[in-house]
């Protein structure tokens, strides 16, 4: 099977070397004339794929359906499978190197499921180095139903009493705790602190069992995004330059990235019960 590009690229060197006409050298390779002479309609892409571009250079991490998603919001009328040839044949696609993981034996615990926010949060720590090779670890916290970035704090140590203050503050900022919080069995979770903590908030602690990262999945995803899209990215040179850049991320994170479990939809919109409103996306205005 030849393409109808090679047949004309054939064509055309017939008839150029040994002085066909067209009808003669169409004959010798069994090609129609309506092939040889047919002018592609398509109109124009570069737009489109300069705006891929753009974004594909800012949002290095995301593939084409979430950059799909940006494009409709700013008033792209154009498909998934359109955007996944142009990124394609712009070459955007960055190849991931997935380790290789053993299957296990053990059946995963089935999680009840949560119907509204705030009902349970999944918390964690996340490791990253400053600039100058000093370690730093990052508290991070989400709402299992709304996927929500609640909050995203760095230090270079954490305490029991460090853990208790976050999480209370981040109960002010939304209004209330939640029943339940998802932690695995760090040090900082199973001390005396954070336990005296959530027996007067009446605030369950479910710990995840040891080797068992799935029975707090939420958070580990969340990790995963926040490594690569934000750690992995940038070099911070001090604490509070890795605050804020953590802050803008976070904020980003909450209220303008599709999430594909929410329907495309940022969290913080998915959360308030609405659609995201279209909105011209200002590269100036998104974390360096």
């Amino acid at each position: 099977m030849v393409a109808p590009a090679q047949v004309r690229t054939v064509v055309a060197w017939a008839r150029e070397s040994y002085r066909l006409s067209e009808r003669r050298a169409c004959r010798v390779f069994g090609a129609n004339r309506s092939s040889v002479r047919y002018q592609s309609q398509r109109q124009s892409r570069d737009a489109l794929r300069r705006r891929l571009r753009e974004l594909a250079a800012v949002r290095v991490s995301w593939g084409y359906k979430r950059l799909h998603v940006l494009l409709r919001r700013e008033g792209w009328c154009v498909n998934h499978k359109l955007i996944y040839r142009l990124y394609k044949e712009e070459r955007l696609a960055l190849q991931r190197k997935r380790p290789k993981r053993r299957k296990s034996a053990v059946p995963r615990e089935v999680r009840p499921l949560v119907a509204a926010g705030n009902e349970r949060w999944a918390m964690d720590f996340v490791h990253d180095v400053l600039a100058g090779g000093r370690t730093i670890r990052i508290l991070t916290v989400v709402d299992v139903f709304s996927r929500e970035c609640v909050a995203l704090e760095p230090q270079t140590s954490f305490r029991a009493e460090d853990v208790c203050r976050i999480l209370s503050e981040a109960g002010e900022r939304r209004g209330k705790l939640p029943a339940l919080i998802s932690v695995d069995n760090g040090t900082e979770f199973t001390s005396k602190a954070l336990d005296h903590w959530a027996y007067w908030n009446r605030v369950r602690l479910d710990f995840s069992r040891p080797g068992k990262p799935t029975d707090n999945a939420h958070i580990e995803a969340f990790n995963g995004s926040l490594r690569r899209e934000c750690l992995s990215q940038h070099w911070f040179v001090d604490l509070d330059d890795a605050r804020e850049i953590l802050s803008r991320w976070r904020e980003d994170y909450n209220n303008t990235r599709p999430h594909s479990s929410l329907g495309h939809l940022p969290p913080a919109h998915f959360r308030a019960g609405g659609a995201f409103t279209p909105t011209p996306e200002r590269l100036e205005t998104l974390p360096a």
